[in-house]
């Protein structure tokens, strides 16, 4: 049976729908003291990547300093259909629901949201308290400075007041400005390489992870280009044009791994650096010999030839 896209997405996935109850504790000037969080999801009909999903939720309240924190969250099977992995799957429920609690209170004490947010960020500190497994090095936390950037280059609080003016002077018309800290959390998985060189010099790269508008594939042919460049120190942007990526599939690259986590490209890139190495390793040799006889420079075209006459393997695979 093949389904067209409209049919397909009322059928299958979807980000998972959440019923959230909270109770919160806070001081006058906006300082949250306790939390106590009860949250149905509704996984729909089948598991799927539904138990992970408590995880990625609590996930998503990391980024402020809650005090007690409680919580009760469910899995619920119903009968809607099966609810999946989208962006950000988990992470983004939570960052709504804290939010949504910053925004009540912010609106309960009549102060600025932001002046909330950052009163309730977590203090490195208290990152390492809570949350020692996500701390890290204290000079890569950056949440605050970033934060107090973003209001800065944007110009929000000019903008803020200027749309309150607006407000003031429209009854019918209104406008808005919000700004939001995000966090997600990535961890490198392995991926696998494969770069070929065929014998007309054309660059042919496999890589496990899948491009889907994130820019994969053009930030793996530039990490060919820099990796294969290092035999021409003064540039080599002419690889560009003999290069390809192809989509691997389970004949060429076994165990491709999952394209998610926002370090699909990086992994991706790893592999192909390191299958580039080893290519890299073999070529140099021939290469300096040529240079050698010739007593100058040293054309892709004239390198490939050589190595094809010495019958050298030009495959090369990595698992990062």
């Amino acid at each position: 049976m093949y389904l067209n896209r409209s049919t397909d997405m009322i059928m299958i996935g979807g980000r998972h729908p959440i019923k959230a109850y909270y109770s919160v504790g806070f001081k006058s000037d906006g300082r949250i003291t306790a939390l106590h969080l009860d949250i149905l999801i509704n996984a729909g009909i089948s598991p799927d990547m539904s138990p992970l999903m408590p995880e990625y939720i609590m996930s998503g309240l990391k980024k402020y300093n809650w005090g007690a924190l409680s919580f009760d969250i469910k899995v619920c099977k119903t009968n809607n259909t099966s609810k999946s992995a989208m962006r950000a799957p988990g992470d983004t429920q939570g960052s709504f629901v804290a939010e949504a609690i910053i925004e009540h209170v912010a609106t309960a004490l009549s102060l600025d949201a932001n002046s909330v947010r950052q009163r309730n960020f977590h203090t490195y500190d208290s990152l390492v308290m809570f949350y020692p497994e996500s701390a890290g090095e204290a000079s890569t936390y950056t949440l605050h400075s970033i934060f107090d950037k973003l209001l800065t280059t944007s110009s929000y609080r000019h903008r803020a007041e200027s749309i309150k003016q607006f407000n003031n002077c429209n009854k019918w018309r209104k406008r808005g400005i919000s700004c939001v800290p995000l966090i997600l959390k990535v961890a490198p998985r392995p991926a696998p390489g494969r770069v070929s060189v065929l014998n007309d010099g054309s660059i042919v790269v496999e890589v496990g992870g899948v491009e889907i508008g994130q820019g994969l594939w053009t930030k793996v042919q530039q990490m060919t280009v820099f990796a294969l460049g290092q035999l021409w120190p003064d540039g080599c942007e002419f690889l560009l044009d003999r290069m390809r990526v192809l989509q691997a599939d389970t004949l060429n690259l076994i165990q491709g791994g999952l394209t998610a986590g926002s370090t699909s490209s990086e992994s991706s890139c790893a592999a192909t650096l390191e299958a580039c190495n080893l290519l890299v390793g073999r070529l140099k040799p021939v290469m300096e010999k040529l240079k050698q006889q010739s007593g100058g420079g040293v054309s892709w075209d004239a390198l490939i030839a050589q190595v094809l006459t010495l019958g050298r393997r030009m495959i090369y695979c990595s698992q990062i």
